[in-house]
């Protein structure tokens, strides 16, 4: 995600790392690179401009301050090189907010229609838009009111069943406008408190698409239009954006697909060029990857510094929090085993990308992109071949039982030894986070336990947050941190025990026939 951006910053920061002061040489020098980012991103040229000449002014205007207290109040040195990130951060933050993703609600329900060009996704995000609504006990109603593009409401039918939500259909020959309020007037005799309405789309902004949504918003007055933007779009997105918001009051944007574009232009750009601000990100495939925007979350990736807060909440969304801390007390004090972390990474699963997760860790953006996603199922299937006492004791797997562990699997018995190598290191930099009770908290001594982050974060993730642990190394993503090589002495090692206890056999036998 917005690797494009990502790069430009890194190599701004690089070119001030070790200057004493900022001066407008070496300012003008870091924000050559940023441009070049930016504009490589597809954010609009007027945009870049205004941006570089905001951070320029606050760098050169502000006083840099040698010393600052950090999270625990010790007093540490910071860099000019910091001091500009700083000012990078709070004006890309102020470049995509301020933000309220609060939907608004009129006569008691909240209702919502949505917006865009033909394939930008709205009926998949209509469906999320009514996941997100269950989740805070509202019932809601989708509308299918595209009845233009093939098979649209059989789409939103199949989604709306897969949620357990209601889907309002029209009757032969209506139009969207009769369907719309036909809808409303069932969603206020069915007692529902939400109703969101999938309108259709064009290729192109025209006047009969703009017609038919102002007598939709007539015929029902939807206390939210949201407009529907894919960030591929790149600079068109914020063209589209204007159109509509020309015709139609937009109260916010969905943007769709930023998980899986480098430059995210549309994103940075959107808010600077409308006014329509961003209130939801569509990260995923499934019903529950909508995300409430957040521009400090967006802007600390972009920088390198992760979004903990972000990571915060999708745990939460699947975490059991009493037992999560009862793991994280055992993960801390190194009773930690295989069989928990088998129960670790199905909440990853569920969580989504382990590639989007990992950006979202401080200092882990730039190497999100080396992990393999398969790396999951393989480590399942290899714990799921053990025996129940090697899941919870993996220092006794050898030469004998790797094999028989890789037969089980599909793999190799370097694969056994590298995840019980890697394990291994896992534990004893978990249990060295805790302090051997767990005083230290997984983030150093004095910091806070965060709700749902010290308890339910997955421990292999903990470790490459609290750490720098390469999470190549942890899921297999090429990287080697000396556990094959270490695993073929642990088996050469077990096997020399056996001889040697063979040997003290063949012994004690002869002793006793004297």
């Amino acid at each position: 995600m917005l690797e494009t951006v990502t790069q430009g910053f890194q190599a701004a920061t690089e070119k001030l790392r070790g200057v004493k002061e900022l001066r407008e040489e070496n300012i003008d020098e870091a924000l050559r690179d940023v441009r070049m980012s930016l504009l490589e991103a597809d954010v609009d040229f007027e945009v870049v401009r205004s941006f570089l000449e905001r951070v320029k002014e606050r760098a050169l205007g502000s006083k840099v301050e040698t010393r600052a207290r950090d999270a625990s109040g010790r007093r540490i040195r910071v860099s000019p090189g910091q001091q500009f990130v700083k000012i990078c951060e709070r004006e890309l933050v102020a470049l995509m907010g301020p933000v309220d993703p609060s939907l608004t609600k009129a006569r008691g329900a909240t209702s919502i229609m949505l917006i865009g060009l033909q394939g930008v996704g709205k009926t998949t995000v209509a469906a999320k838009l009514a996941r997100h609504l269950q989740k805070q006990k509202i019932r809601p109603l989708l509308v299918a009111a595209d009845i233009y593009r093939p098979a649209a409401v059989e789409q939103l039918e199949t989604l709306g069943a897969s949620i357990g939500v209601p889907v309002h259909r029209g009757s032969e020959g209506q139009l969207p406008p009769e369907i719309c309020r036909d809808a409303a007037e069932r969603a206020r005799n069915e007692r529902l408190n939400g109703i969101i309405y999938d309108t259709a789309g064009r290729l192109a902004v025209d006047e009969a698409l703009m017609a038919e949504l102002e007598q939709i918003t007539a015929a029902v007055e939807p206390a939210n239009t949201l407009l529907v933007c894919d960030s591929l779009m790149g600079r068109d997105a914020v063209n589209v954006a204007r159109a509509f918001n020309e015709h139609i009051d937009v109260d916010g944007i969905v943007m769709t697909k930023l998980d899986g574009d480098a430059r995210g232009g549309a994103a940075l750009a959107v808010k600077a060029a409308t006014g329509v601000p961003i209130k939801f990100l569509g990260t995923g495939e499934t019903v529950d990857k909508l995300e409430e925007f957040r521009p400090e979350g967006l802007a600390s990736r972009i920088l390198g510094m992760g979004d903990i807060v972000g990571l915060v909440q999708d745990f939460e969304e699947v975490v059991d929090e009493k037992q999560a801390e009862e793991d994280a007390e055992r993960l801390l004090k190194g009773q930690f085993t295989l069989e928990d972390l088998i129960t670790q990474l199905k909440t990853i699963q569920k969580m989504g990308s382990l590639k989007d997760i990992f950006g979202k860790l401080p200092g882990m953006g730039a190497m999100a992109e080396q992990v393999d996603e398969g790396e999951i199922l393989k480590v399942q299937s290899l714990i799921h071949s053990m025996t129940t006492q090697e899941r919870r004791t993996p220092d006794v797997i050898d030469k004998s039982r790797a094999q028989r562990i890789a037969r089980g699997s599909g793999r190799d018995p370097k694969d056994v030894f590298g995840l019980v190598e890697r394990f291994g290191q896992m534990k004893m930099l978990m249990q060295s986070l805790g302090g051997g009770g767990g005083k230290g908290g997984l983030f150093g001594k004095g910091m806070p336990q965060l709700p749902g982050l010290g308890g339910g974060m997955p421990p292999g993730l903990a470790g490459a947050g609290g750490a720098g642990m390469d999470p190549a190394a942890m899921f297999g993503g090429g990287a080697d941190p000396g556990g094959r090589a270490k695993g073929r002495q642990r088996a050469r090692n077990a096997d020399n025990q056996k001889k040697n206890k063979r040997k003290q056999a063949r012994k004690s036998r002869k002793k006793g026939r004297r």
